[in-house]
């Protein structure tokens, strides 16, 4: 069973709470590592941290940062998804 005090899961908590993108992947991963075996398991329980990214971290670690593809998500602005929305829009007010 893994013992840590409640100040250093504050202190885990709220650094990675602080860190964003690879940074912060690769801080929970060397907290896991540190831990070592059922570090994994501990974290997502008792921090909340979803293991998969931890895994990724985990690759970062070994790899080298991996760029994040926000681009890829293709949200598209509203004109371009629903192009008759502002003639739609002025008949309703024009009505």
């Amino acid at each position: 069973m893994i013992e840590v005090s409640e100040d250093l899961k504050t202190t885990y908590q709220e650094t990675a709470r602080v860190l964003k993108g690879s940074e912060r992947r690769m801080f929970m991963a060397r907290i896991v590592n540190a831990l070592g075996r059922g570090g994994q398991v501990w974290t997502e329980q008792e921090s909340g941290w979803c293991r998969d990214v931890i895994r990724k971290g985990q690759r970062e670690l070994e790899n080298g940062p991996i760029e994040d593809n926000f681009a890829a998500r293709e949200q598209h602005r509203t004109e371009k998804r629903l192009p008759n929305l502002l003639t739609d829009i002025q008949a309703i007010v024009d009505g």
